[in-house]
């Protein structure tokens, strides 16, 4: 008997924030998820819309008990709101036997740039330290300035937000940082510096890293559907650039499908080493990675090989979009996968 035949019809919704209005009209051809209903209704999934707002979460949360998955596409911070109130939503549903990717609780393991400093001693990290109070990033900072500059990172945000370039002034007491939502740095003392950063502490920590002088040269970003590339994305960034003519060659990501040759490497360290390496330190099973993920990769030094070296920048886990035109049917594929292990389960 062919029973995939029989099984079934699965759903899964797809959520993202908007306001009542959004919610009313959204459809699966309309809006910047149409590809992914495309490639879920290929496999045989229907994608139901799902558009949230704390100010009508319990018609959200009904909504959600109703599908067998939900796909979710919110910023950590947005527009001034967080997730706390959502996650604490999608922990509910997920109890109640629904499948949320990224659940919450992954997000904490691997989407906060904590784990910068968790998977230090990967081939990925760098000289990565992790500030718990303000009275440890003062006591700590200076001493590794002095070798070098250095990027600070809350651990929580996106968009740039709370990450600084922060290097030593010659022959001065002070301190200059560039903040990498701005093009213009600007002197400040220690104590200045730590009064922006104090918000940081209220609710997590603070990563530091060393600045990667190849920044410049740009920065791939590698796409994942569970533990499987499912593109690349590469561009030239302005953000923490100081030199002018290097920020004028800034432009935006170029995508790639998984096969693109510049790349193999890359995609063999992420499938086959990076990521069984990082569910394994972080305690995350296989089949709970995310359906789509990315990981952004600086140039590091150039190996003996003359082969380049990569340098982890950060894990986007929360709300990975735009992506590579061939990452909907990955996602599909994963989701597909992920929805018939839930149902030989029960």
């Amino acid at each position: 008997m062919d029973t995939e035949r029989n099984l079934p019809r699965r759903t899964v919704a797809i959520l993202s924030r908007g306001d009542a209005l959004a919610r009313r009209d959204a459809t699966s051809k309309n809006g910047r998820f149409v590809d992914l209903f495309e490639a879920l209704a290929a496999v045989g999934i229907e994608g139901r819309p799902a558009i949230y707002d704390e100010g009508f979460a319990e018609e959200v949360r009904e909504q959600l008990l109703a599908v067998d998955g939900v796909l979710v596409w919110v910023n950590p911070i947005q527009d001034g709101r967080n997730r706390v109130a959502l996650d604490a939503l999608l922990r509910d549903v997920a109890a109640q036997g629904v499948w949320v990717s990224a659940h919450p609780d992954v997000i904490l393991k691997m989407g906060t740039k904590e784990v910068l400093h968790r998977t230090r001693s990967m081939g990925w990290g760098s000289d990565t330290a992790l500030y718990r109070t303000a009275a440890e990033m003062r006591a700590e900072l200076p001493t590794r300035l002095a070798e070098g500059p250095r990027v600070i990172k809350r651990n929580r945000g996106n968009g740039g937000q709370g990450i600084w370039k922060v290097e030593k002034v010659p022959a001065s007491l002070k301190i200059r940082v560039l903040d990498a939502t701005k093009e213009a740095s600007e002197e400040l003392t220690l104590d200045g510096f730590l009064g922006r950063c104090a918000e940081y502490f209220e609710n997590g920590s603070v990563i530091d890293q060393p600045f990667q002088p190849r920044l410049s040269e740009g920065v791939v970003r590698c796409y994942m559907a569970g533990d499987r590339c499912a593109g690349f994305g590469r561009h030239k960034v302005k953000a923490l650039v100081d030199l002018p003519a290097a920020r004028s060659e800034a432009g935006p990501r170029l995508y790639t499908s998984n096969a693109d040759p510049r790349f193999q490497r890359l995609r063999r360290l992420m499938e086959d080493e990076w990521t069984p390496e990082l569910t394994s330190l972080l305690e995350i099973a296989r089949d709970d990675l995310p359906a789509i993920w990315d990981a952004d990769f600086m140039l590091g030094p150039v190996q003996a090989d003359g082969r380049d070296s990569y340098v982890l920048g950060e894990i986007n886990v929360s709300s990975v979009h735009p992506y590579p035109r061939e990452a909907p049917t990955e996602i599909a594929k994963r989701v597909a996968d992920r929805l018939q292990l839930n149902f030989q389960a029960c």
